[in-house]
């Protein structure tokens, strides 16, 4: 079926290559779900962070300092596949402990405190 598709071309084919695209994007590549916080400094990163790991919620904390957009949905990301975000924090999520606060992870926008919350 495949091979008659594409041969005859026009709408089954294309509907064959992005479908084709859709899948392999979906279900071969690495996908992960991570929050995260974005503040101007690294000491203030570092602030947050020992705050988190002192027992404060990262969502809370997420929705009072961090100054992305994100911050008022806790930090949260949603999933994401390698390549869509910088480099910086592509090898943080993609490398890092999961369920662990990561940082600060520099990058062009400021300084990131991460949280993986899954990778499959």
């Amino acid at each position: 079926m495949k091979r008659a598709c594409l041969e005859r071309g026009g709408k089954a084919a294309f509907l064959f290559r992005v479908t084709h695209s859709f899948y392999l994007r979906n279900v071969f590549m690495t996908q992960a779900t991570a929050r995260h916080i974005l503040v101007d400094s690294e000491a203030k990163c570092e602030e947050l962070k020992k705050e988190i790991e002192g027992g404060k919620d990262f969502a809370e904390v997420a929705k009072q300092h961090s100054s992305c957009p994100s911050g008022r949905n806790g930090g949260d990301l949603g999933s994401f596949g390698p390549g869509q975000m910088v480099p910086e924090f592509d090898k943080v999520v993609f490398s890092g402990e999961i369920n662990k606060v990561l940082g600060p992870v520099k990058t062009q926008f400021g300084y990131h405190l991460l949280e993986v919350t899954s990778r499959s």
